[in-house]
C-alpha cells in the first residue's frame, strides 16, 4: 500500500520531492524516486508485502519498464510463479510490484485483466515512450491526474497535485453544484477545476504527447432466473472464503472490522479458518447512551467471543469529532457529508495492525440500503397502481410492497410515476429546484448551465441490468461504491497508514453476484436474504436477524443534542459572505426549521457545513 505521484517531462526533483511529501501519510516506511528527463515518478511505501525488497520505484531486467502503484495484487505468488515458468527473472524475494512490470511486458495493454487485487498502477514504457495510469476494476484507490501546460500530472491524492507548480488552484462550480445532490463529487469531477479522477476499471494512455483513456472492465449484469437457490448459496460462500483466505496475504500483522452485523461478522469467521492465532478485532462505540448504537459494541464481543478473537473497541466522544473535523476534511480534499466513521477507528487500529479486513461491498453487491429496498416494491406499486386506485389490491399483491409501507410508496410514486430516473432522484439530497432556493445568483451564474438531472439520467443510460433492484445496484456500483463509499474506506483509512481490505469487492464474487436475480437479493423484504442464508451457519444466533444500522456516526444525533452552536457558528452570515455561494437568508431559515424540529433537514444541513468547512481549508 502506497502513495504514488509524479509528471511527465523534464526532471525537477524538487517538486516531485513535495508532491511525494504530501502523502506522506499513505506510505511512512519509505520513500521512493526515479526520474529520467521524460518521466517523474514518486511514492511513499507502507510496506506489506516483501517489506526487504519490495522497494518502489521497480523495473524490469533491462529497465526499460518502469512502475509505481497503490494497493495489492491478490494473486501476485501465482502470476510471478506463471511468470517465471515463462523465463521472466525476479531481481525481489516476493514482491506483487514487480509482477506488473513482467505481466506488462508479456500481456501489453491487456495485462490489468490478469491481476486479482485492489491498484492504482502508474507504469512507464521508455523504448514506446508510453505511459499508463490503471485503476482497479472497482475503484477501490484512487487516482487523479491533470493535463497542463504539455505535461500530465498523477497523484493517489489532489493534495499532491496542487503541490504542482504549474497547477493553479481553482474551484470546480460544476462539480460543487453536483456535490450538494450526491454529498460527494461526481467522477470523472473533481472539485478542483482541471484535475479529474480516472473511472473504476479505466486505463490511460499517453503517447507521443496524445492522451485517451479506455475501458478495461466493467460490470454487467445477467441475471440467471430459475436458478438452484442451494447451489446459489454454496457458491457465494465459496467465493467469499476464497476472497478472504487471499486477502490474508501479508508480511505484517492484519486484523478486522468487526460492528456485529452480517458482513463485517461473516469476515471474521472466515478468517478464523486460516488464521494461526486470534484475529485481532476492532469495534467502535460511542460515550453517549444512544440507543441505535449500542448494539454494535454488544453483538460485536458476541462474535468476537464465538470465534475467540482479540477484540479492541474505540469508544468516540462527540467532542472528538469537533476536534478532528479539519483534520477529516483534509483526508478528502473535496467536499464530502457521508460517512466518516473510518476515520475514529483506524486510529486504534493503527495502534496494533498496518491492515484490516472488511466487509464493504456487501450492502451494495446484495441489496440494503433505502433505495434497494424502494426499487422492487415501488415497481410493483407502479404495475398496480390501477387495483390500487380502484381498492381491488389482494393480500398476496401487499406482500409485494414489503418493507415499504404503502404511504410511502404513494408519496414516492405521486413525484414519479414509477419512473426509475424519477424516483432515484427524488431519494438524493437536494435537487435542482432546492438548490436554485439557496445558491446566491454569483455562484448560479458560474454553472447556468448545469443540471444534476442530466447526470442522473446519464447514469441510467448504459445499465445491463433488467431487474429492478438490480438495476438500481448496478447503477450505484458505478457511481455511488466508488466516489463515496470506497472513497472514505480509503482515505480515512490511509489518513492513519491503515490498508484496507475487502473480500467483498473480490472480482469473482462481484461477477457471480451480478448473476442473481434480485427476487434473492431482497425477498418479503428481508435484506441481503440469499447472502444472510449462505452465512447463517458461520454466524451465532440472531446475527442475520440484526436490522441494518450501518457504519455510521450518530452525527445527526449529536447535531440535535450537542451541535446546535456550532452548525450556527459554521453557517453564520459573516462565514457565508465571505465566498458569496450562498443566499445567507435561505440557509438561515433552513437553520431555524431545524432547530424547530425539522428532522428531515439534517443531512442538508451538515452538507452545507462540510462544504463551508472544506472551502474554508482550501480557499478561504
Amino acid at each position: 500500500m502506497c502513495g504514488i505521484c509524479g509528471f511527465t517531462g523534464d526532471q525537477d526533483r524538487v517538486v516531485l520531492q513535495r508532491m511525494t511529501d504530501a502523502l506522506v501519510h499513505r506510505g511512512p516506511d519509505d520513500d521512493g524516486y526515479y526520474v529520467d528527463g521524460k518521466i517523474n515518478f514518486g511514492m511513499r511505501r507502507l510496506s506489506i508485502i516483501d517489506v526487504e525488497s519490495g522497494k518502489q520505484p521497480l523495473c524490469n531486467e533491462d529497465a526499460s519498464i518502469h512502475t509505481v502503484f497503490n494497493g495489492e495484487i491478490y494473486n501476485y505468488p501465482e502470476l510471478r510463479s506463471s511468470l517465471h515458468k515463462k523465463g521472466h527473472r525476479f531481481h525481489t524475494d516476493h514482491s506483487d510490484t514487480e509482477v506488473l512490470v513482467h505481466l506488462y511486458e508479456e500481456h501489453g495493454l491487456d495485462f490489468p485483466g490478469h491481476l486479482n487485487g485492489m491498484f492504482a498502477i502508474a507504469l512507464w514504457d521508455n523504448r514506446k515512450e508510453r505511459f499508463l495510469l490503471i485503476r482497479d476494476r472497482m475503484g477501490v484507490k484512487p487516482i487523479f491526474y491533470a493535463e497542463i501546460n504539455g505535461k500530465l500530472l498523477f497523484a493517489s491524492e489532489i493534495k499532491s497535485i496542487l503541490q504542482h507548480p504549474d497547477y493553479h488552484k481553482e474551484m470546480d462550480f460544476d462539480a460543487i453544484y453536483h456535490y450538494f445532490t450526491f454529498k460527494n463529487i461526481p467522477s470523472p469531477q473533481t472539485a478542483f477545476k482541471g484535475i479529474k479522477a480516472l473511472l473504476p476499471g479505466q486505463m490511460l494512455i499517453r503517447e507521443q504527447n496524445t492522451t485517451r483513456l479506455q475501458t478495461w472492465w466493467s460490470i454487467r449484469f445477467d441475471e440467471q432466473e430459475g436458478c438452484n437457490e442451494e447451489e446459489v448459496q454454496l457458491r457465494i460462500l465459496e467465493l467469499l472464503d476464497d476472497a478472504t483466505r487471499i486477502r490474508m496475504r501479508s508480511d505484517v500483522p492484519f486484523g478486522a472490522y468487526l460492528s456485529g452485523g452480517v458482513d463485517s461478522s461473516t469476515i471474521v469467521a472466515l478468517m478464523s479458518r486460516y488464521a494461526d492465532k486470534p484475529v485481532k478485532t476492532f469495534c467502535l462505540g460511542y460515550e453517549d447512551e444512544l440507543k441505535n448504537k449500542a448494539a454494535d459494541l454488544h453483538h460485536a464481543r458476541r462474535v468476537a467471543d464465538y470465534y475467540g478473537t482479540e477484540h479492541h473497541e474505540y469508544i468516540m466522544s462527540s467532542s472528538e469529532l469537533l476536534e478532528e473535523i479539519d483534520n477529516v476534511i483534509r483526508s478528502f480534499d473535496q467536499p464530502f457529508s457521508g460517512t466518516i466513521s473510518t476515520y475514529f477507528l483506524s486510529k486504534l487500529i493503527s495502534r496494533h495492525v498496518k491492515v484490516a479486513l472488511s466487509g464493504d461491498g456487501a450492502d451494495e453487491l446484495f441489496g440494503s440500503y433505502l433505495t434497494h429496498r424502494t426499487a422492487q416494491p415501488i415497481s410493483h406499486y407502479a404495475r398496480l397502481v390501477d387495483k390500487i386506485t380502484m381498492g381491488e389490491i389482494s393480500s398476496d399483491d401487499q406482500k409485494l410492497f414489503a418493507p415499504c409501507d404503502l404511504e410511502y410508496l404513494e408519496g414516492l410514486y405521486a413525484k414519479s410515476q414509477g419512473d426509475e430516473v424519477k424516483w432515484r432522484s427524488a431519494l438524493y439530497l437536494f435537487n435542482d429546484t432546492e438548490k436554485q432556493s439557496f445558491l446566491s445568483e454569483s455562484f448560479k451564474f458560474q454553472c447556468s448551465l448545469c443540471s444534476t438531472a442530466s447526470v442522473i439520467t446519464r447514469y441510467f443510460g448504459d445499465l445491463t441490468a433488467r431487474n429492478p433492484l438490480n438495476r438500481i445496484l448496478e447503477m450505484e456500483w458505478k457511481t455511488q461504491l466508488p466516489d463515496q463509499v470506497l472513497a472514505f474506506v480509503d482515505v480515512l483509512s490511509m489518513a492513519h497508514s491503515v490498508e484496507v481490505r475487502s473480500p467483498f469487492l473480490d472480482f469473482k464474487l462481484v461477477e457471480y453476484a451480478a448473476t442473481i436475480p434480485g427476487e434473492l437479493k431482497i425477498r418479503a423484504g428481508a435484506v441481503k436474504d440469499v447472502l444472510k442464508k449462505a452465512v447463517a451457519s458461520l454466524l451465532p444466533s440472531g446475527i442475520t436477524e440484526r436490522p441494518k444500522e450501518g457504519f455510521v456516526l450518530p452525527i445527526f444525533d449529536w447535531m440535535q443534542e450537542k451541535y446546535k452552536g456550532y452548525c450556527d457558528e459554521v453557517l453564520s452570515p459573516d462565514r457565508l459572505h465571505t465566498h458569496g455561494f450562498f443566499d445567507s437568508k435561505a440557509v438561515q431559515d433552513m437553520l431555524l426549521r431545524y432547530k424547530a424540529g425539522e428532522k428531515t433537514l439534517n443531512g442538508r444541513i451538515w452538507n452545507l457545513m462540510m462544504f463551508q468547512l472544506w472551502w474554508e481549508e482550501y480557499f478561504g
